[in-house]
């Protein structure tokens, strides 16, 4: 998965927090814009195909969580990664959050700094259209159709890369370290999310659609355990 060329798209309708953070932002080199509402920010990404989204939950109109559904549902969007901020802590934000597609979730107030190291993480990709070389580690079966290269983040799918969000990306990389072995959804949660593994929420199943599409006839790998969660299976049945 590779870092998309569009700026980031700050949207907060607190004109200081917006402010602030796009200037943070310029200083670390990043292009950056902002939206005040949920409204504008669908028009900027729809124009700009923004490289990452800061998603403040509570905007007025339309709220943070439609808002990054609505992005998850167009074809130049849906890859884009989301952080998402909130004044609101509760756990059942999170899940909210999560379960319609974000990437990373912000509880308000945060330092600069902190939200720097999350946009800088979730950027930091290998150059764009490169296939992988050395330190490739690859989690399938040779002659597999599915190759995973770990230090890089990328995913191919016939030679061709799957764009994957990070949570995507985190996902199949935690199946198919464990290959073989059954991962219930406690789990997933836990260590991909890092939320408790007995929250009853379907994030887990969400993403887990989501990312299948992706993969196409790769998606074979996955495999849903019934009652239980998911297998990656290296020579799929």
């Amino acid at each position: 998965m590779n870092e998309r060329p569009g700026p980031i798209l700050v949207v907060d309708d607190e004109d200081d927090i917006r402010n602030v953070l796009i200037l943070h932002l310029q200083r670390e080199g990043y292009s950056a814009v902002g939206a005040a509402n949920g409204l504008e920010a669908l028009e900027l990404a729809a124009r700009l195909t923004p490289s990452l989204v800061v998603l403040d939950l509570m905007l007025p109109g339309l709220p943070g969580t439609e808002v990054c559904r609505r992005l998850r549902a167009e074809a130049a969007t849906r890859d884009v990664p989301v952080i998402m901020l909130s004044a609101r802590g509760e756990e059942i934000d999170r899940v909210v959050g999560f379960e319609v597609g974000a990437d990373d979730y912000v509880t308000k107030p945060f330092s600069a700094r902190e939200l720097l190291l999350r946009v800088r993480a979730i950027l930091r990709r290998g150059p764009a259209g490169d296939e992988p070389t050395d330190g490739v580690r690859v989690y399938t079966a040779p002659g597999s159709v599915l190759r995973i290269d770990e230090p890089g983040h990328h995913v191919y799918v016939h030679g061709e890369e799957i764009p994957l969000t990070a949570t995507e990306f985190k996902l199949i990389l935690t199946l198919a370290r464990r290959a073989d072995r059954v991962q219930t959804r406690g789990q997933l949660l836990q260590e991909v999310w890092d939320m408790p593994p007995d929250l009853n929420t379907r994030t887990v199943d969400t993403h887990m659609k989501r990312l299948r599409e992706k993969l196409l006839d790769a998606a074979v790998h996955i495999e849903t355990v019934r009652g239980v969660g998911y297998r990656f299976r290296r020579e799929p049945e």
